[in-house]
């Protein structure tokens, strides 16, 4: 695993990541990109960024199929602040993408565990997922499972925490008893079994997680720290959300930034069983 910290905008280094990725991977109708998508306000701006490059024609995604993190329980794809709404909001509407080619957990489902194992079972059809992002709770859940998910756990029904219903509140007029108390999410088994991950960590708020994955060994309570068991996982951040390093991976960051000032981004590898 990596830890990439850099002082650009995230969004815009993401997008550009992602776009790369695209573009060298070739998609085509037969051989889709596949590419798994996350929602939350870290991640605004990089899909800001990839409308951008769309109408610049940097980047094409008429051959990319999308699966997102998780939807809300109980919220119809309508409602403003269902994922769905959010998808098209920032993306969806504003580029090629075939609808036919785009996934998102269905929150009205009748069955959840049903549509679950459907869409585990689309993922598992294309090949799986070339390349999933996501963002970072505050504390370190990544899609919406929590502390005390197992690493190897799949698509399913999930309850919030009062703390993740609290962070969410804001985009519920700040009234945390509107926000769901349960979601329809990937588990960290399904992010993990993607070919590539990024993850995102902007601000102070997210600097007790990006600090306790940098240190020795996984942690259930830290879903996060799943990440360093994979082959080929990014953790992007920026300086504040470094904040609380300590030990060998600060001084690594501060000789860094220190040597090389004028870099884009500073890189730390961190290597685990």
């Amino acid at each position: 695993m990596r830890l990439v910290v850099t002082n650009m905008n995230l969004g815009l280094w993401a997008a550009a990541y992602i776009k790369e990725k695209i573009n060298d991977f070739q998609p085509t109708s037969e051989k889709p990109f596949v590419l798994g998508l996350p929602t939350g306000g870290t991640v605004v701006d990089m899909y800001a960024n990839l409308r951008l490059f769309y109408k610049e024609g940097l980047v094409d995604f008429q051959n990319v199929v999308t699966f997102n993190m998780d939807e809300y329980a109980g919220l119809p794809p309508d409602h403003p602040q269902s994922y769905h709404s959010y998808m098209r909001r920032h993306l969806f509407d504003e580029v090629n993408l075939r609808p036919e080619n785009t996934h998102i957990l269905n929150g009205l489902a009748t069955d959840p565990q049903a549509e679950c194992d459907a869409f585990e079972a689309q993922i598992a059809k294309l090949g799986g997922i070339d390349l999933f992002v996501g963002g970072v709770g505050q504390n370190g859940h990544i899609a919406f499972n929590e502390p005390g998910a197992a690493f190897n756990t799949r698509t399913r029904l999930v309850e919030l925490t009062p703390d993740t219903r609290q962070a969410n509140a804001r985009f519920f007029n700040n009234d945390q008893s509107r926000v769901p108390a349960t979601a329809l999410s990937v588990g960290i088994g399904t992010v993990t079994d993607a070919k590539e991950v990024l993850f995102l960590a902007s601000g102070e708020k997210k600097a007790k997680a990006v600090a306790r994955l940098m240190q020795e060994g996984q942690d259930l309570k830290w879903p996060l720290t799943a990440l360093k068991l994979h082959p080929k996982a990014t953790l992007l951040a920026d300086p504040q959300a470094c904040s609380l390093l300590t030990g060998t991976p600060r001084q690594t960051l501060d000789r860094l930034m220190s040597e090389q000032p004028n870099e884009a981004h500073w890189t730390l590898e961190t290597e685990e069983a």
